[in-house]
């Protein structure tokens, strides 16, 4: 074939791979709508005046969105952006997730992954992970580590003892276990830095760059991201004056001090978001629990187990990283059977009740100027209780 052929074949191939790709998107279900009503609050002006009372108490602004029924029935902001920030919050504001990112990012790439059949939830840690060694380390799975049943330590000081992202993952890694796997739940941040790293092994990609690949952009989540660009500076809600590591207030930086050692990329914290983003996000996850078409596809069946409390150790509130409703949960005393959430600790929470298609999300920089004020315990079960009444005896779901 001569030169002019082969670039005509060239130039085919070419055509036919780009007409592929656009009938591939084609296929794709749009972003689902977000659908807002700001200028009534009706029955939920309980829900906006509790909050409002709360400003300059337990958090300086904060942000609550409501979805029902595939909608967002509220959508409104509270306060200002720090306590020496006057300028009002808005629902675009952004907030540091903090381990709202266990849920959020890993959590999700998680159930992708086991629907894709490259991650197998009952495996050994070590399979995905073989720089994951220790005793007992070889009969870690990887349910236990999304039930926080691994039996490793609740975090570690790796800022402070470690000066790469390499040596903090190393330290991590050989970092002893305290009990045999699924014997005891203790909360674990280095369950989720394993898991990340578990992650980015099948995958071979960076964790943030899958998450945008994967989850962030076919969601149409475009204020979500870790590590935000300085271009958003203005638009993200400074967290605590951090007096230990890093001496400066924070603003777009993780607050956590791991995360931070990690270069602010990691599966335990550091994505940042705004209400408006992660209300699309829970109205993807409640469809696909439900199992309709949305524009992330998962199998209905597993994303309800993932969901869905494991009893591992027999007691705990886990699910598969989601925790459910447990006594003085921040879901508060009304949400049902099915319901499951999860917390950050910058005063950030999201809670599910599946059977009445309802999302509740509280995105607050409680932190700010100082991680001391924990007002936000009560306040998060308060808003949940004040959601659940305002929809009492509201039709439910067909």
């Amino acid at each position: 074939m001569n030169k002019g052929g082969k670039r005509r074949q060239r130039a085919a191939t070419a055509l036919t791979m780009l007409a592929t790709a656009t009938l591939a998107c084609s296929h794709r279900p749009p972003v689902p709508p977000i659908t807002t009503h700001l200028e009534s609050y009706g029955r939920f002006q309980p829900v906006v005046d509790y909050l409002r009372s709360q400003v300059d108490s337990a958090f300086p602004g904060g942000v609550v969105a409501v979805g029902y029924r595939d909608s967002v029935v509220l959508m409104t902001a509270v306060g200002h952006y720090a306590y020496k920030d006057a300028r009002p919050v808005t629902p675009e504001t952004i907030y540091d997730l903090a381990s709202l990112t266990k849920v959020i990012a890993l959590t999700t790439e998680c159930i992708l992954l086991v629907d894709r059949g490259t991650l197998d939830l009952d495996a050994p840690a070590q399979r995905y992970v073989p720089e994951f060694q220790g005793a007992m380390k070889d009969q870690v799975t990887i349910r236990h580590l999304l039930t926080h049943s691994a039996g490793l330590a609740a975090d570690l000081p790796v800022f402070d003892l470690t000066r790469s992202r390499a040596a903090a993952l190393a330290m991590v890694d050989t970092s002893p276990l305290l009990s045999p796997p699924g014997t005891k739940f203790v909360y674990s941040d280095l369950s989720a830095i394993i898991l990340m790293q578990a992650v980015e092994h099948i995958t071979g990609k960076p964790f943030d760059h899958l998450l945008t690949e994967d989850v962030f952009g076919p969601l149409g989540m475009s204020s979500t991201r870790f590590v935000p660009p300085a271009s958003w500076r203005d638009r993200i809600a400074p967290t605590e004056v951090d007096t230990v590591f890093r001496h400066r207030l924070l603003i777009g930086e993780v607050h956590d001090e791991s995360a931070a050692r990690m270069d602010g990329v990691s599966g335990h914290a550091g994505l940042f978001s705004n209400a408006t983003d992660l209300a699309r996000f829970a109205q993807w996850l409640l469809h696909a629990r439900a199992g309709h078409p949305a524009p992330l596809q998962a199998d209905s069946g597993l994303v309800h187990r993932f969901v869905t409390r494991q009893n591992i150790p027999p007691g705990s509130s886990r699910a598969l990283g989601w925790d459910t409703p447990s006594e003085l949960s921040s879901a508060g005393t009304k949400m049902g059977p099915n319901a499951f959430g999860h917390t950050g600790y910058t005063g950030t929470s999201i809670w599910f009740d599946p059977d009445r298609d309802l999302f509740i999300i509280l995105l607050t920089n409680r932190v700010n100027p100082t991680r001391a004020n924990t007002k936000i315990l009560q306040v998060r079960r308060r808003v949940a209780d004040l959601v659940n009444d305002a929809l009492a005896g509201a039709t439910p779901p067909q």
